[in-house]
């Protein structure tokens, strides 16, 4: 990476420091990761504005049977009386993006087990799935969680026109690194109107690598940064295209909180 920086023109290194991480651009709408980014720090620095990943959560991402969208919703927001912290989940709904209807994001504290008897679903509601992925993750506590999601006690109630923006990537071989730091950045202000984000890591589960949750106060502050990320874009260097060189594969959906 630090070669590559060395053979970069001073104008594209004065880009990197912009670093507006498009990442819907690859679908042709930006759908909504798209922070503004600062260059990429040495393998050797950690993040500077990412929050140790000391806990563990439960990822659940499901599809709706036909017609059946508003009963699983009711179902995932049954508390699981198993559940090591009771009330420590947020629950997303599908706007646009991904095949998912819903996701579910658990706090299980600093480890998880699993137990060979399961959730018992009740029988009138074991239909109402068509399929689903699980993945354990590890992430932020769950102070620095819900603080960035705004679903503490004291700031759920201010933070209902909330939008959500939940990618999955996977990195480019040989460049996990470059991409972890690009997506644990700190947002380049002005231009990136978020207002909180998480980075978790896969840990058991799913096919991919990192997970993050950005959150904006509003669809107007979700419109005015994908449109930001757009013309920066438009310059056809730094920022997306930095990004592009260490991500393999991502997915974004844009959804809005259904609980708590």
């Amino acid at each position: 990476m630090l070669r590559n920086l060395l053979n970069l023109n001073p104008k594209t290194k004065m880009k990197i420091n912009v670093c507006l991480v498009n990442v819907a651009l690859a679908t042709l709408l930006p759908a909504g990761f798209v922070q503004a980014q600062s260059s990429p720090a040495s393998k050797a620095s950690p993040a500077p504005s990412s929050p140790p990943r000391t806990d563990v959560y439960h990822v659940l991402f499901d599809k709706a049977a036909p017609g059946k969208e508003a009963q699983l919703a009711e179902l995932l927001k049954t508390p699981d009386p198993k559940n090591p912290m009771p009330g420590h989940f947020i629950l997303l709904r599908h706007q646009e993006g991904d095949a998912w209807d819903y996701c579910l994001i658990t706090h299980l504290g600093t480890k998880a087990t699993v137990e060979a008897t399961p959730f018992q679903v009740p029988s009138a509601m074991r239909d109402v799935s068509d399929w689903h992925t699980d993945t354990f993750v590890n992430g932020p506590s769950w102070d620095e969680f819900s603080k960035a999601m705004a679903i503490s006690d004291d700031a759920r109630s201010k933070s209902a026109g909330s939008v959500y923006v939940v990618s999955v990537f996977r990195p480019t071989p040989g460049h996990r690194d470059e991409l972890e730091k690009l997506l644990g950045a700190p947002p380049n202000r002005p231009s990136d109107t978020s207002a909180g984000t998480v980075l978790m890591q896969h840990l058991e589960g799913g096919p991919w690598t990192f997970l993050t949750v950005v959150r904006y106060n509003s669809w107007q502050d979700f419109a005015t940064n994908d449109m930001n990320n757009v013309t920066q874009s438009n310059k056809n260097e730094g920022g997306w295209f930095d990004f592009r060189q260490y991500s393999a594969y991502h997915t974004d959906t844009v959804t809005n909180r259904i609980a708590p």
